[in-house]
């Protein structure tokens, strides 16, 4: 089972109401369980790790308190398909956004055509737009990052 796959069926459980899942394939066995952080995910194949890395150690008051890490306040709108990405609603059209306009929850970013079908993708969240990460016409994934957003 390939990592994307297995990175896939972890995060659809973490999200879920499923507490156990487990999957078995001819490359191997799967079994994801939540809510132990000490056994997330076991795989038996062939293609197994010959060990899981250690858990990180936990601070103990007699040591040091590193300082806390700045805030990250970008947030990157993702597609949320697979298609073609176009920034207008036509080539002779207007842009939806540029680099530095301000937008809003609900607002449209772009176009992604899947399928003869134009998709309009809407900002999931307020701000200015830092950074376009597509080019108009370009062919995206599902879960390619499209903008960024402070």
């Amino acid at each position: 089972m390939d990592l994307r796959k297995l990175k896939t069926l972890i995060d659809l459980v973490s999200d879920s109401n499923v507490s156990e899942l487990e999957i078995t394939e001819a490359e191997g066995k799967v079994r994801i369980v939540k809510g132990n952080p000490m056994q997330a995910v076991q795989y038996a194949g062939p293609a197994a790790p010959a060990s899981v890395a250690a858990p990180a150690p936990v601070a103990t008051l007699a040591e040091p308190v590193a300082p806390a890490a700045p805030v990250i306040t970008s947030h990157t709108v993702k597609s949320p398909m697979v298609g073609t990405f176009y920034r207008a609603a036509s080539p002779e059209a207007k842009a939806f956004v540029e680099i530095g306009d301000s937008i809003k929850e609900g607002e449209t970013v772009c176009i992604i055509e899947a399928m003869k079908i134009l998709n309009e993708i809407e900002a999931d969240r307020s701000g200015v737009v830092t950074q376009i990460l597509c080019v108009n016409g370009q062919a995206v994934e599902y879960g390619q990052p499209l903008f960024i957003i402070e």
